[in-house]
């Protein structure tokens, strides 16, 4: 690899960090061992500041750039989402139906189906010949289990340079 910038952090497609780089996997390094990288990153991404600090952790994440919403080593999104009704587009589920008979002798379906005033899974104490169904036929549904978040990805380690060029600040 070429000279790096120490802090700099790269993809790699290896399973391990090669000399002089380190996983991004939130280790903890001792600062008397890599006091220039401290001086760059500090403990942004944890440890106690005192005898150790830690390394981003970019396992399962996408870095993004940083923004006023985002500062450095923040983290943001979740891997699963839990949609509740109020995630749901505004919507109704309104089904109407005759009391008629289905095998009346009208041509047309329309609005003519499922109602017989004499069963009770219809209520058919409103002032027309449209009836309403039973508010127990229509019910809720779904499991409330959380779906996947996540867009297509590939799996690939980011290491971070513990060696090499300190970088000019001018």
């Amino acid at each position: 690899m070429s000279e790096a910038y120490l802090g700099e952090i790269r993809m790699f497609s290896g399973k391990f960090a090669p000399i002089g780089w380190a996983l991004c996997n939130g280790q903890l390094l001792l600062i008397n061992q890599y006091q220039a990288l401290y001086s760059l990153i500090g403990n942004k991404y944890g440890g106690d500041g005192i005898t150790n600090f830690a390394l981003p952790d970019l396992r399962g994440r996408i870095p993004i750039h940083l923004s006023s919403q985002y500062p450095i080593a923040s983290n943001g999104g979740t891997e699963k989402v839990t949609l509740t009704e109020t995630n749901l587009p505004a919507h109704t589920h309104i089904v109407s139906a005759n009391k008629e008979k289905a095998d009346t002798t009208e041509s047309s379906p329309a609005n003519n189906v499922w109602g017989k005033a004499d069963l009770k899974n219809y209520q058919t104490n409103i002032a027309s010949d449209i009836v309403r169904m039973n508010t127990d036929l229509v019910a809720s549904v779904g499991g409330n289990q959380p779906h996947e978040n996540m867009m297509p990805s590939m799996a690939i380690n980011f290491i971070i340079a513990t060696q090499g060029l300190y970088p000019d600040f001018s």
